[in-house]
């Protein structure tokens, strides 16, 4: 515990979250495992971007 203890702490002076990032990393991993592989870099680089336009609603 008191190796992490200075990391915990700098949470609360800078309350920074890789979350938003990993999600995005694993919406674009999906979307190559579903594609198999884009031919067109191009058009891979679109549907990278349109991630970020997509609004997702929760369900439950």
């Amino acid at each position: 515990m008191t190796a992490h203890r200075t990391g915990i702490l700098a949470y609360y002076d800078y309350p920074i979250s890789t979350g938003p990032l990993e999600g995005t990393n694993n919406k674009i991993k999906t979307m190559q495992r579903q594609a198999y592989g884009f031919r067109d870099k191009e058009f891979y680089k679109l549907k990278i971007m349109a991630i970020h336009q997509a609004r997702y609603a929760l369900v439950g």
